[in-house]
């Protein structure tokens, strides 16, 4: 089990849909993000993409020398960048971080964020672009090993003697994540991905998607590494926990979600159309569990007014744990995380969840590899009690 964290290139708060508690979007803050993931113990970090972030690779590449093991899964945008370039920047990334990246395929789901960017492919085309980058993206990677070129002459794309002349410390090439629920993108994810994303549904549906993507790659003589996308609200108590989701959503609007829910239902994005299904715009703010707890501890309120990954699981350690294990036991081995503020809510996960889930912290926790008292000394005398839970 793999846990990563999340950098708020977008922007951070204490309550959604609104600037009050709001953090800026500066280096600093998301540089004490990255270094807090690094010590606690996350495996890596997610930088998300779009035009509402601060780009992705610039920002990563600014946090290399800031963290130790931390691993950056950072998006590949086909279309918007060419294949040959786009592998170069990602064997540079590789070398310089010392092997500590991860890409994120990403195809784009909203047609007017495309558009702006200069691409004007309808969805089933960008799969077909997605597919021609990602075969010419590999290519150079893996024979940049042996110093070898690669040439493709494709419907959207053409490279004659490409090469990437420093390549990258994983070999063939970085990982490759993807998300996507449509047909085209489990053919994709079949075909050519190393790890499937899922955003956070209710088991069942995940379990429907895992299946189907092992049955299309078994086509192919591929196995997929499986990972979930979420948000957390853990607490020590389930009361507690349940409180902080109404607190979340405590200065949203029927407005607000009704505008929100109109620009999500303007995308080509099944995967979103999926996120909106399980929320259906429904707010209520004196029951923020009514309707939109959509599984156990599963709460679909995230995405009210927030693109993409839209659930969080709500509860007390050991049922955020559990919810974890069963998601775990469908085959899913990565779990990219993140919570609001992502800052605090780094720290709280680690302390509360950690230990206990299955997760090889390679003995980054302070506990495990430091002598000494912990916690704040009492009356500069006395040393408090190591917790047995």
């Amino acid at each position: 089990m793999k846990i990563l964290w999340f950098i708020p290139t977008h922007g951070d708060s204490r309550y959604l849909g609104t600037s009050k508690g709001a953090r800026a979007a500066t280096f600093d803050y998301f540089k004490q993000v990255a270094i807090a993931a690094d010590s606690l113990g996350y495996e890596g970090v997610l930088l998300p993409t779009g035009r509402s972030c601060e780009d992705s690779w610039v920002l990563a590449a600014s946090l290399i020398d800031a963290t130790r093991r931390l691993k950056f899964l950072v998006a590949l945008r086909p279309g918007l960048v060419q294949p040959v370039q786009s592998a170069r920047m990602a064997a540079t990334f590789d070398r310089l971080s010392g092997g500590r990246l991860l890409v994120n395929l990403v195809t784009g789901g909203d047609a007017e964020e495309l558009e702006g960017d200069g691409l004007f492919l309808p969805h089933a085309q960008r799969y077909e672009l997605s597919r021609e980058f990602l075969t010419i993206w590999r290519d150079v990677l893996a024979k940049s090993h042996d110093n070898e070129a690669v040439s493709h002459d494709g419907e959207h794309l053409r490279v004659k003697g490409g090469k990437v002349l420093y390549p990258p410390i994983n070999k063939p090439y970085p990982p490759i994540f993807f998300g996507g629920s449509s047909e085209e993108a489990h053919e994709l994810a079949a075909q050519q991905l190393d790890t499937y994303l899922t955003w956070g549904e209710p088991p069942a549906a995940v379990a429907t998607k895992v299946a189907d993507i092992r049955q299309r790659a078994a086509k192919y003589g591929r196995t997929l590494e499986f990972g979930i996308r979420l948000h957390v609200i853990v607490r020590e108590t389930e009361d507690e926990a349940w409180r902080a989701a109404a607190e979340l959503v405590s200065h949203l609007d029927e407005e607000t979600v009704a505008r929100a829910q109109q620009k999500f239902a303007q995308m080509d994005s099944v995967g979103q159309r999926r996120m909106a299904e399980l929320n259906k715009g429904r707010f209520n703010p004196k029951n923020v569990r009514e309707g939109l707890e959509v599984s156990p501890n599963l709460w679909a309120g995230v995405g009210l007014v927030r693109g993409g990954a839209g659930t969080a699981l709500v509860g007390d350690p050991q049922q955020v744990a559990d919810r974890i294990q069963e998601y775990a036991a469908l085959g899913l081995e990565y779990f990219i995380l993140s919570g609001y503020p992502h800052l605090e809510e780094a720290h709280r996960f680690a302390e509360l969840v950690f230990p206990l889930l299955p997760v090889n912290l390679r003995e980054r926790l302070a506990g495990q590899v430091l002598t000494g008292p912990f916690g704040e000394v009492v009356a500069n005398t006395y040393v408090p009690k190591v917790s047995q839970s």
